[in-house]
């Protein structure tokens, strides 16, 4: 089983409809009180940056370490090779033998796994509390000590090519969603997928994980993040133990990216598939992520997505499932939890009698709708109250806590971007929510996909 989670943050183990909720960094205004009195930040004199998110309910611990390095990172030609190297750094250490890190983690009854984006790397395990001083010192011990050979490499090269023939190739969704990324950014590295290029991963070697090893795995490149049954001082004292002795990459350099040009024109792919019985329609609008987008705009747009499709009270649902009865379902997210740009997201299928063509219609009506007329008092009120009561389950789950610290880290956020979030949800304005809609939904700035069953043929029809 791989232990990857190769889409950005929690989309693949969540899915689609819940992409509104799990990209933002909202919490309940009392929570976000006590949530700033708790987290402690410090960093090491090698770099490594620490934020510890007391948790005392339970006498377990979530460690995980954030390297700020992801898909976007690849050198060209080598798509992939941030997420192989996930894969590999389960093998073995000067200390460890293959395996032996997860099955010591089993073995102390915690759990442990690992995921890959487009701007991070990240590891974890859950433990005992009285377990963190073991992971911590296997976790440092592979930050460097990583042992490979072609022996263990190769054939974990043909895994993570399963992987992607299970995840992607044999799945007309994920390829539909593939394919629009890839058309999205005309120059931006996040045009590959994290997975890889499967041509690209069967280039990949033991030369090429070593390199993209030594260059991003350091001290000065990581974030450790600790959350659970444990003070500040103690997690303090184990990581200048454990991490404190490894050195600084000297050579580590700034990420430095291509810019994305501007879109000038409306991009479409259209795949069809035998196994697609019911059309389905999606689109992308280019965004600013929640780093890049100016003053405010960063909230609007999450609100925004929250109106649009957030849920059945949403506009998009109303108006093309409940009312018009075009569609069976229809929504949208956004996506902001990035380094550099982000994107606005719509879906929806078309009910029986309809098709995707009249789904387009009703939906860019909403869309201009929304744009020439804004959104209501109610809506946004609405939309504040469920961003807020949503995250009410994130405060209480203290692995996902920890990842919401992690991404905004790793997505060039601050603790204080974190703690400050629900205080910009609520000061976001009518007028703000329909100048990003103006502003960004915009249709030369778009991709739209479809996807359908294969051509009916003449001889089909006879």
């Amino acid at each position: 089983m791989s232990k990857s989670v190769s889409e950005t943050w929690w989309r693949a183990l969540l899915g689609i409809a819940a992409m509104a909720l799990v990209v933002s960094f909202p919490f309940a205004r009392a929570d976000a009180a006590k949530l700033g009195e708790n987290v402690s930040t410090f960093k090491l004199d090698n770099g490594m940056e620490v934020v510890v998110i007391p948790d005392l309910r339970a006498p377990v611990v979530t460690h995980m370490v954030w390297y700020r390095v992801g898909a976007g990172d690849e050198p060209a030609g080598q798509s992939g090779i941030a997420h192989f190297l996930e894969h590999l750094m389960f093998k073995g250490t000067d200390k460890l033998a293959p395996g032996e890190f997860s099955k010591t983690v089993a073995r102390n009854g915690g759990q442990d796994n690992a995921f890959t984006s487009q701007d991070y790397t990240g590891y974890y395990q859950r433990v005992a509390s009285d377990r963190l001083a073991l992971v911590m010192d296997m976790e440092a011990n592979r930050m460097t000590k990583l042992v490979l050979s072609e022996e263990e490499v190769l054939p974990e090269r043909d895994v993570v090519l399963e992987e992607r023939r299970s995840r992607v190739d044999n799945d007309p969704s994920s390829r539909l969603s593939e394919q629009m990324n890839a058309v999205m950014y005309l120059s931006h590295p996040y045009a590959n997928p994290v997975i890889g290029w499967h041509h690209e991963i069967e280039a990949l070697n033991r030369d090429t994980a070593i390199s993209f090893y030594k260059q991003y795995y350091a001290p000065n490149n990581a974030i450790l993040v600790v959350a659970g049954d444990v003070s500040a001082a103690r997690v303090r004292e184990l990581a200048e133990k454990y991490y404190g002795p490894i050195p600084a990459q000297p050579g580590l350099k700034p990420r430095s990216r291509a810019h994305e040009p501007p879109h000038q024109a409306a991009r479409r792919v259209i795949l069809r598939d035998a196994r697609v019985d019911t059309p389905r329609f999606r689109r992308m609008y280019l965004t600013p992520s929640f780093r890049t987008a100016e003053k405010g705009e960063g909230a609007a747009l999450e609100l925004l997505a929250q109106i649009l499709g957030g849920g059945t009270t949403s506009r998009l649902y109303n108006k093309l499932v409940v009312e018009q009865k075009v569609a069976i379902l229809a929504g949208a997210w956004y996506s902001g939890d990035f380094l550099d740009s982000g994107s606005i997201g719509l879906y929806g299928s078309p009910a029986p009698g309809n098709d995707e063509i009249a789904l387009e219609g009703a939906i860019d009506a909403v869309l201009d709708d929304i744009i020439e007329n804004g959104v209501t008092d109610e809506e946004l009120a609405d939309a504040k109250s469920l961003l807020i009561a949503d995250t009410i389950y994130a405060v209480d789950s203290q692995t996902r806590l920890a990842r919401i610290f992690g991404v905004a880290l790793t997505s060039g956020q601050s603790v204080e971007d974190v703690q400050q979030w629900p205080e910009r949800i609520e000061r976001v304005t009518l007028e703000q929510v329909r100048a990003v809609a103006g502003k960004y939904l915009r249709i030369e700035a778009s991709v739209t996909g479809l996807l359908l069953p294969p051509e009916k043929t003449a001889e089909a029809d006879q």
